[in-house]
């Protein structure tokens, strides 16, 4: 069976590359039928915090990246490394060593030796030496070469990466052991993780070869880099998950936008479900180069997820974002709702957006003046026409359609822009708003009248 994991270390908040990392293991093991697995990396002791720990679980959870079964602790796994650790070290695969890296380059009289090569030795390599950290002993004369499923046949000059360590303590395992004993014993049979850790994977091979372990398949995945192909940061629009979250991006959204960082479909298409991600993903289809981080197209991305979004949803969506005497009417919230989501990128804008809803708004009386030529006695004219026409209108019929019936004649006869601009500017305050057939249904007789009064009292 497929098996694949995320494997965070708690040591800083969930960012879009480690979640771009566990939804590609995600997808790969759904697409496949098989298990997703979370193991949390936290045997650093002094960088690991419960909070980071939180927040990773925390984003997956929104995401909706559900791993099977528990969570795995490295820290409750300890005693099994402290076993495999002296196990090594009783066959002579792994040695104390008492020297900074650094040093191993260095002989005692101070000379350096074999400068012409990179590989660090050690005095104590065939073993006598006093605690000081584990290094594993590296005899391996031939290359090391794997298969990597995204970049093809990768190779390593093994003589090259010099004895490695692999422990503080038989007690205190590195990332280089500790990961690649989970990895095979968890059963994990692919390891999806990001190109950073291409130069790690030759040095956890000859772990899991000196353990007589199985390897499993590897896949590293692209940077994600700005738009000027540098390496992504906060400039370019980067945060940390739970800020797209506090900002307004949907989940949903996320997850597309993830997926389009280094994975394309077979065809043109661009909005996808989790599901439908599931359905097509193909580890064969992640491309080798940087994939650029784009911030237009994952506030195009949101817009168009919050297009198919229901009302109902979209209200609760929103809430968080709106004053709570906003949120008494769910009823009129929601006709709102409908009107404005095809304008909104991010939820945390609606407030901006609907607040003349709510409040009467306050306004220059020039924005009531469709053109500058305009003059302020015809913008008087056409409302006070407009008033009288609405007033006509039933309370029980007062909906776009009637409005536009009764209001469209007088428009095509003075002129549409001369008409319907002041009274969707004394409907919103705005110079940018929905039509005013669609503002007015919304508002009601009583409000829209009051609102034309106010609008013609401004230009007494």
């Amino acid at each position: 069976m497929i098996r694949t994991r995320f494997a965070p270390s708690p040591t800083g908040v969930l960012h879009i590359g480690g979640a771009r990392t566990a939804l590609f293991n995600y997808l790969f093991a759904k697409k496949e039928k098989g298990e997703f697995l979370l193991r949390i990396e936290d045997t650093d002791k002094e960088r690991s915090k419960p909070e980071f720990e939180k927040d990773i679980i925390e984003s997956l959870k929104w995401l909706s990246l559900d791993w099977d079964g528990e969570i795995i602790y490295q820290s409750k796994r300890l005693a099994l490394y402290e076993e495999e650790l002296k196990k090594l070290l009783d066959e002579g695969k792994i040695f104390w060593c008492p020297h900074r890296k650094e040093e191993l380059e260095i002989e005692k009289q101070g000379q350096i030796i074999r400068k012409e090569s990179p590989r660090h030795f050690c005095d104590f390599r065939e073993g006598g030496g006093e605690k000081g950290i584990l290094r594993f002993k590296n005899d391996t004369k031939e290359k090391i070469t794997f298969q990597d499923l995204i970049r093809g046949e990768i190779s390593f000059e093994a003589e090259l990466l010099g004895d490695f360590s692999i422990a503080k303590s038989f007690k205190e395992p590195l990332f280089l052991f500790a990961n690649s004993l989970d990895d095979s014993l968890l059963g994990i049979t692919h390891v999806i993780r990001g190109e950073d850790h291409i130069s790690n994977t030759p040095k956890q091979l000859m772990i899991l070869k000196a353990l007589g372990l199985r390897k499993p398949e590897y896949a590293h995945l692209p940077l994600i880099l700005g738009k000027d192909k540098s390496k992504l940061s906060k400039r370019h629009g980067a945060a940390a998950v739970y800020e797209y979250k506090e900002q307004g991006y949907l989940f949903q959204t996320m997850v597309n936008f993830m997926a389009l960082l280094g994975w394309h479909p077979e065809n043109e298409q661009e909005i996808f479900s989790k599901e439908e991600l599931i359905e097509k993903f193909s580890i064969k289809r992640v491309q080798k180069a940087g994939a650029v981080f784009d911030l237009e197209k994952l506030n195009w991305l949101n817009k168009e997820h919050i297009k198919k979004t229901d009302n109902k949803t979209l209200v609760d969506l929103f809430s968080p974002f709106l004053k709570q005497e906003w949120r008494k009417n769910p009823e009129y919230l929601g006709k709102i709702v409908e009107l404005e989501k095809p304008r909104i990128a991010v939820l945390k804008d609606i407030a901006d957006k609907i607040d003349f809803f709510f409040e009467e708004p306050e306004f220059d009386k020039n924005i009531l003046k469709w053109k500058e030529t305009q003059s302020f006695e015809e913008v008087k004219e056409n409302l006070s026409e407009i008033r009288e026409l609405l007033k006509e209108i039933p309370e029980n019929e007062f909906i776009q359609s009637k409005i536009e019936k009764i209001l469209l004649p007088f428009a095509d006869k003075k002129g549409r822009g001369e008409v319907l601009w002041p009274l969707r500017a004394a409907l919103s305050g705005r110079r940018q708003s929905p039509g005013p057939f669609e503002i007015a249904e919304i508002l009601g007789k009583e409000k829209t009248l009051k609102r034309i009064e106010n609008a013609l009292s401004l230009m007494k």
